[in-house]
Order: C-alpha cells, then structure tokens, then sequence
C-alpha cells in the first residue's frame, strides 16, 4: 500500500447536511481542499425527510457565514433572515446551492463504512501519529474504496438511530414485530396517505422534546379538522409534567421554539390528547383486531391504540469509527470535554456555552465529531453551535491556534430540551427550574381550561433549534 504524504491530502468530511456543508466552506477558507462523503444522493438527504417540518429558528440563524461567503458569486441572497424555513427550504434553498458551487468536492451515494490510520489497526502505537487517515467507502453501485485524509470531521449526524419506545434504552417486548404500525419519525400529515393512516385513529406519542410537541400540535390539527374523524393522540412521558414541560413558552428567544410548546399544551388543554406520566413502556402487544397496548415496567396497561410514533431521541452511530481512539463520555457518547457543557440535566439549548476544537478532541488527533454526532444522545442542539464548532475546527487543522480558541457565537436563552428519560429525579423532588426535570408521578392528566396561545410552530428533528426526543 502506497500512501501519500499527509500534508497533501484533503481533509474527509462525512455527511453533506448544513453542518458538514459548513465544514467544507471553513476549510476552503482556510485554503484546505475538503472531500465531502455524503451516503445519500443529494445535499441534506436526512434534512429532506423532515422536508414537512418548519424549523423553530430563522433563516438568520441557519445559514453558515463561510458558506455565504462561498455562495455570493453565484448571485445567491438569504432568504429573509426573520422568516422561518421548512426542512425542504433549508435543503433546497439553501444547502443545495452550496453543494452546487463545491462541485465534485461532493460525493454522493458514498456511505463511510470505516475510519482507521493507514496501516495501523486501533492497537498500534508505532508512528501511529504520523499516518493519514484511511477511509473506506461503499458506493451506490456495490462497489467499495478508501481515499487517504490528512483528518476526518464527522458531520453524519445521528438520524439514522432513532431511540426506541422502551423505557430501559432497548427496544420493549413486542417492539420489533409492531413495527407496521410504529414510525420514530413525525409524520407528514399533509400527504393524503400519511393522514389517512392517523384520522379516526388513536395515536400515543412516546417522547417530551420539540419532536412530540410538532407530533402532538399536528395530531390535534387533525382532529379539529374535518377529515380528522375524531383523531386522539395519548403523550406518553417517562416522567412528569412541571412548569418547564413545555419549554420556555413567551419567555423564549427563539419566539417560534416557545410557540411550539404552547402549541403541545394546547393540545392537550383542548382534549385532543391525554398525557400520561411517569410510564415506561416495557412491552407493545398486538390484539387480535391488530391494535397496539403498551405495558408500564410497573405493570400499568393503557387501551388499545392504533398507532406509535416514537419520538426519544437519537443516537450517534459510532460502528464505522471502531479503529478510531475516541475519548467519550460513557453517558451522553460525546467527547469527554464536551459532556459538562451538554448534560441535558444540567443545560438547555441556550446554557450551553459555545466550544470548538478543544472540547471536540480525542485521544487520536486528527479527527473531529461535530454537528449533532458531537451531541451524542443529548438533544440541546442548535445549527449555531455546528457552524461555531466547524470554524474552530478548521482554524486548528489549518493551524491558526488563535482564530481556533476564539469564541464568535451567542446563544438564545431557554426553550425545550427533552430526552429518553434523562432528567429523572428521586420521587418527591419535583423541580420546575433548571434543566427539564420532573420526577415522575404516574397519573393522566388532563388540563383544563385552555389558555390563549400562539398558532404551532414546528422544528425539525436535527438541526435548525433544539432537538429533543
């Protein structure tokens, strides 16, 4: 095997969402030629399945400033940064275009099967440092390669592991052979089929993040409306309801994240869903009729519903790097540093103080989780933050230590976090401030008289505001 000289090999970027997108645009800015592996065959590919959701940030906060950088020759202008892009928006408007002018430094259908030292297995000490990187890639058309990188950013994001409805991190008895009738993904209820599939039916919603909140907003869109045919939605929480439940409400700097929360609580004030909590689902069984009831690990049985939509949250998919020294934190699977300043126990979105390259290194140098694969399975993620951490990361492979270390992001205060049952406490230590925790008592609840709130708003599941489960 013949491998070239380090210094003059592209560094490897995997996944072309907005944040490995911006990856590339810092790179080139810092005079670094990038190679950018995407598995999917177009620019954004996971955004484009979330295409029906409506980001809770402004296109003000989703556009990276190398990318506008780059794309300003080609006559592109932002769309009016006050408005509020659908997924579909961001990827057609905005991460296709930049895709377009980085041309062939674009592959798709390139799925990253692993990442090691070239000549070196994860044991090896010997000259280990001094190796590129080895990339191996499975294409489109069956056929396999490896390209050489001076460093590798990992920007594949977290979509494609969505959590499971059971209350232990496993997937419950049953959970697997229900799968007709279970989705991790919130449905597109402007698709005729999609809509069928959820009017007249009852429908629980396993999760307490930006996720549900869109699911439940969108449910009880559906039973107002006149094809809904009496459609209810049972939120199912694995822990309890207190005053930050539902976010940061008016009081939130991101107005459309709050005015999500609200919209979930509408839903629920208004009757179209119960909300049942402290429940961990053990197992879904299947009746005769096909209809699905969860199991509590207490024992509790809720009537029979039609329809699940699993909505705990992500977790990174670290298999391909199993050669890779990787320094994680053994809860959230981020980088050691970093774990302190995400803890979702402890933060949400806007009180996690901005990091780069320091807090995004690992025992082997060289390479780089950023974006949501950075998080982990914390869901306090913002597109800000990416873009913050790429142009650190790139500064410390060009070698401008000094631009790397430099802070250049503020955050927007409060909002959702949620998670897959993170933020329990003891029974009895209730708590409506701080992080989004709430020990949970079993009970149904059913608010009443429902107070005047703002229309829903909705954001996607991985980027453009916080992304809870």
């Amino acid at each position: 095997m013949t491998v070239p000289a380090a210094a003059k090999l592209p560094v490897v970027v995997i996944g072309a969402g907005p944040i490995g997108l911006a990856a590339a645009a810092h790179l080139i800015d810092q005079d670094i030629e990038p190679l950018v592996l995407e598995a999917g065959p177009a620019a954004g590919a996971a955004v484009r399945e979330w295409s029906h959701v409506r980001l809770f940030s402004p296109w003000g906060e989703v556009t990276d400033p190398a990318a506008e950088k780059l794309l300003a020759p080609t006559g592109w202008v932002r769309p009016e940064a006050a408005a509020y892009p659908s997924g579909g928006d961001w990827a057609e408007q905005y991460l296709k275009p930049l895709a377009d002018v980085l041309g062939d430094r674009v592959r798709y259908g390139a799925a990253v099967t692993g990442v090691s030292r070239a000549g070196r297995d994860r044991i090896v000490d010997a000259d280990r440092q001094m190796q590129p990187f080895v990339v191996h890639i499975s294409l489109a058309d069956g056929g396999e390669e490896r390209v050489f990188a001076r460093a590798v950013i990992d920007a594949s994001g977290t979509w494609a592991l969505p959590g499971p409805a059971g209350g232990s991190g496993l997937a419950a008895l049953g959970e697997k052979a229900a799968v007709d009738r279970i989705t991790y993904r919130v449905p597109d209820l402007k698709d005729p089929a999609v809509r069928a599939r959820y009017a007249g039916k009852r429908t629980a919603v396993i999760g307490s993040g930006a996720s549900a909140f869109t699911a439940l907003a969108y449910l009880a869109d559906l039973a107002k409306s006149g094809d809904g045919n009496g459609a209810k939605a049972v939120w199912i929480l694995r822990r309890g309801i207190s005053g930050s439940t539902f976010g940061g409400g008016a009081a939130d700097q991101l107005p459309a994240r709050g005015a999500l929360g609200l919209a979930a609580k509408a839903a629920v004030d208004e009757g179209h869903a119960d909300a049942v909590t402290g429940f961990r689902t053990e197992a879904i069984e299947r009746g005769s009729d096909g209809r699905l009831t969860l199991v509590a690990e207490d024992g509790r049985r809720l009537d029979p519903v039609d329809e699940v939509i699993v909505l705990t949250g992500f977790r990174p998919d670290l298999t391909f790097l199993s050669e890779i020294r990787l320094g994680l934190d053994e809860r959230l699977q981020v980088p050691v540093a970093l774990a302190p300043l995400i803890d979702p126990n402890q933060h949400s979105c806007g009180t996690v103080y901005p990091h780069g390259h320091r807090e995004l290194s690992h025992p082997e140098h060289g390479i780089y989780l950023v974006g949501m694969k950075s998080y982990g399975r914390a869901p306090t993620f913002l597109a800000m933050t990416g873009y913050e951490q790429v142009r650190s990361v790139a500064a410390a492979i060009a070698g401008d230590t000094e631009a790397a270390d430099r802070v250049e992001l503020t955050l927007p205060e409060t909002g959702v976090c949620g998670g897959a049952g993170l933020f329990d406490t003891p029974d009895g230590q209730q708590t409506d401030g701080g992080g989004c925790c709430a020990a949970p008592e079993p009970q149904l609840i059913q608010f009443a008289a429902p107070a005047t709130t703002q229309g829903p708003a909705q954001e996607g599941p991985a980027g453009g505001g916080c992304c809870g489960s």
